[in-house]
């Protein structure tokens, strides 16, 4: 990404925290086998500090939407211990397929890894750790003559792919999941969005509350359901 490609992606600075909108197809950070990533281009991020800001956390790559960053080592320090406390409230966005009978519900199921020797693709796992996902339906339709229902999912714990994995799991997996879901790796992309973040600073300081625009992938089947702008 260019500087200014990634200076419009700024949701919010403070000068302890960058928030940005982060695209969807872009590693936030390079993998062991190399590869352009999101951190690439945080130099143009310093706004005057010595050093890149770093980050508080992940996302995947096919992942859009809200992602946090630390300006300097304190502030990282802080992000890190909010996040591991679970203070730090997200809140995502889900096209999945079929979708839930019910309107609202809590996913209560254990991940583990499925294989140690692929990656971090991820599994209900009654001996894995615990996993737990708030999810509301905030609308219905079709796409592709096919059901769809377009969803709120809020983690309520923090483990690798948990909100694609839960969703299918129940039977409606999120719409273009190549991994977890029914779609070929050719298919459609991924519809989930980082949509909220909301980052407590302390009794005395109101929360910083940061929303990203649902990325144009997703304009389609979020109409179907009956998001307008």
């Amino acid at each position: 990404m260019t500087p200014d490609d990634i200076l419009a992606r700024v949701l919010h600075r403070d000068g302890l925290i960058l928030v940005l909108d982060k695209p969807w197809g872009v590693a936030v950070h390079r993998g062991p086998k190399g590869g352009a990533s999101l951190e690439d281009s945080f130099d143009a991020l310093r706004f005057g500090l010595p050093r890149n800001p770093a980050l508080a956390h992940r996302l995947d790559r096919e992942t859009s939407g809200c992602l946090v960053l630390g300006r300097h080592h304190k502030a990282l320090e802080k992000l890190g211990k909010l996040f591991k406390q679970g203070k730090i409230a997200k809140t995502y966005w889900a096209i999945v397929e079929g979708g839930p009978e019910a309107d609202e519900g809590l996913i209560d199921k254990p991940l583990g890894r499925q294989d140690p020797d692929r990656g971090w693709w991820m599994k209900i796992d009654e001996a894995g750790q615990p996993s737990q996902t708030r999810w509301r339906v905030l609308g219905r339709g079709s796409l592709e003559s096919k059901p769809v229902a377009w969803l709120e999912m809020a983690p309520l714990t923090g483990r690798t792919h948990q909100l694609r994995v839960h969703a299918a799991s129940e039977g409606w997996p999120i719409w273009g999941d190549s991994v977890y879901g029914a779609r070929a790796p050719v298919g459609p992309r991924l519809h989930l969005h980082a949509r909220r973040v909301e980052i407590p600073l302390g009794p005395a300081k109101s929360s910083i509350v940061v929303e990203a625009p649902p990325p144009p992938h997703m304009a389609q089947a979020l109409a179907a359901c009956g998001f307008s702008t």
